[in-house]
């Protein structure tokens, strides 16, 4: 009996062996650090704290608004700075067009009655009837109709028979375009006389006007997805042939395995898959902080894949583009005198102070004047030697997405963030209110300045506002799971960062978050 029980003893010890050797060969495979895992978990746990809103920022109150003069003044400053190279046009791409098509999924992945007549109120069905009625207007009918005919079906007789399983197939499914699992970027959206332009064309477009330095250089960086990254770098390829008078530098970087998060279940232990696998997800677009981090560019221009103009529609975008980097280059001179003199004379602060409140929109802490001058000194510099960021801000339309807003930093000192509507805790009535009353919203158009007054660039891992990340449920194999995002690229990821908003028009804000966005003037050809 005694022996049966040490043999039943040591096979269960044995299984226990051989499933924390699986598991700690899951972590190894999966690239997230041990420590880093243990942190999200505790994190699963705790929760993220809501983020507390003071007021929304305002002309005049956080938002800058330039006039005439003073434009013409940042322009020829750009300009300057762009000639010497120092721009970099960096556009997180890896997002895929599933959200775009989302309704037509809908519809097409329905029973074969539910789409016969597209008849109803349904709003998959009346974004689907609005689609199929405008096919022409799509930079991609061409394409779809010559991919159509090699498969011997006549795109308008399709069309005229009410044959929209069949148009959506080849709109969607990879034996036509593949619109259903296509990055966004590669989609075309607008057309011209000789040729359609997907997002990574139009992006390559708008950087020879602003990027390009006096040799005729335009540096651009996109992550992408490590499935689409061979196809993405071709068709780049393909865009840059129309360019041979410019030098082009473009790289590709994916988001890191290591800022995968680990997913739990709603116990909050490790989540298992169907195959007993623990389960790692892309962190959100805060994880590409690291590719930023690594890219060690000077004068960074981040801007959204999706949010391009047509040729007839890209001044506006182009001459705010050059005035918010002007704005950059001279606080940038501003600030790194400041620096300096701070430095060699640490009794001389009522310039600096004054410069940080008006022009930085950073306010002295309470117990400053209690302060010895190398206390000051230091608590200048700390303030002034930051990376350095100037958001575009376009007045507010009802976009789903974050806005400009005054919080306390965790210095409890009042400064201007972007704060995303997931970050409020809106069930409290001021909160809520305050939310309501924003008069801006970001239409993510930064221009990022990622290098000291000594010329080195920032490590910006360190300036992480780690509490600003969100916890959402998912599902995977049929079960519910819980999610962690880290903090937003443009949010928690830049919190110790200097941030002015600037107003811009809001003819520089096109985003297409479906396909049917198009079809707004905004994306039609000129009349």
């Amino acid at each position: 009996m005694k022996s049966s029980n040490r043999k039943n003893s040591r096979e269960g010890l044995e299984i226990l062996l051989k499933e924390a050797e699986k598991v700690i060969q899951q972590i190894i495979d999966s690239g997230v650090a041990e420590e880093t895992i243990v942190e999200q978990i505790q994190r699963f746990r705790s929760g993220f704290p809501s983020t507390p809103l003071l007021r929304p920022c305002t002309p005049g109150d956080g938002i800058t608004i330039i006039d005439g003069t003073e434009r013409s003044q940042l322009l020829a400053k750009y300009k300057l700075a762009a000639q010497k190279g120092r721009i970099t046009k960096f556009v997180p791409a890896s997002g895929a067009a599933t959200r775009m098509f989302k309704s037509l999924l809908a519809i097409y992945n329905s029973a074969e009655d539910e789409i016969s007549n597209l008849e109803g109120n349904d709003e998959n069905v009346a974004f689907c009837r609005t689609f199929i009625g405008a096919l022409q207007k799509f930079a991609f009918y061409d394409e779809l109709k010559i991919i159509m005919t090699k498969n011997g079906i006549d795109l308008d007789d399709a069309c005229r028979d009410m044959d929209f399983r069949t148009i959506l197939h080849y709109v969607l499914s990879p034996e036509g375009l593949g619109y259903g699992n296509l990055p966004k970027g590669l989609i075309p959206f607008h057309s011209y006389p000789e040729h359609s332009r997907t997002p990574f064309a139009e992006h390559i477009v708008e950087s020879i006007e602003y990027a390009r330095d006096a040799n005729n250089k335009v540096r651009a960086h996109f992550t992408v997805s490590p499935e689409h990254r061979e196809r993405i770098m071709e068709h780049v390829s393909q865009t840059l042939e129309r360019y041979p008078e410019t030098e082009f530098h473009i790289s590709y970087s994916e988001q890191r395995k290591q800022t995968n998060t680990i997913a739990v279940d709603l116990s909050g232990e490790g989540f298992r898959t169907n195959d007993d696998r623990l389960l790692f997800r892309p962190a959100g677009h805060g994880a590409l902080l690291v590719n930023l981090n690594d890219l060690e560019g000077d004068i960074v221009f981040l801007k959204n894949i999706d949010n391009v103009a047509p040729d007839h529609l890209k001044k506006d975008t182009i001459e705010n583009k050059q005035i918010l980097g002007g704005l950059l280059v001279q606080l940038q001179e501003e600030i790194f005198t400041h620096i300096r003199k701070v430095k060699q004379d640490a009794s001389e602060l009522g310039q600096t102070e004054n410069f940080m409140i008006d022009r930085l929109s950073i306010s002295l802490p309470d117990d400053y004047g209690t302060l010895e001058d190398n206390e000051k000194s230091q608590w200048l510099l700390s303030k002034l030697n930051r990376p350095i960021r100037v958001c575009g801000m376009v007045e507010n339309t009802g976009e789903p997405g974050g806005g400009p807003f005054w919080v306390n930093g965790p210095d409890g000192i009042p400064a201007p963030q972007i704060v995303e509507k997931s970050q409020v805790d809106l069930s409290k009535p001021d909160q809520a209110a305050c939310m309501a009353k924003a008069t801006h919203f970001n239409p993510v158009d930064i221009i990022c300045g990622l290098r000291d007054y000594e010329g080195k660039p920032f490590n910006l891992l360190d300036r992480i506002d780690k509490d600003s990340g969100f916890i959402s449920v998912k599902s995977k194999d049929g079960k519910e799971l819980k999610a962690m995002e880290l903090p937003g690229l443009w949010n928690g990821a830049m919190a110790d960062w200097t941030t002015i908003f600037v107003e811009v028009p809001l003819s520089t804000f096109s985003p297409v978050k479906t396909v049917n966005d198009l079809l707004k003037p905004e994306h039609q050809p000129a009349s």
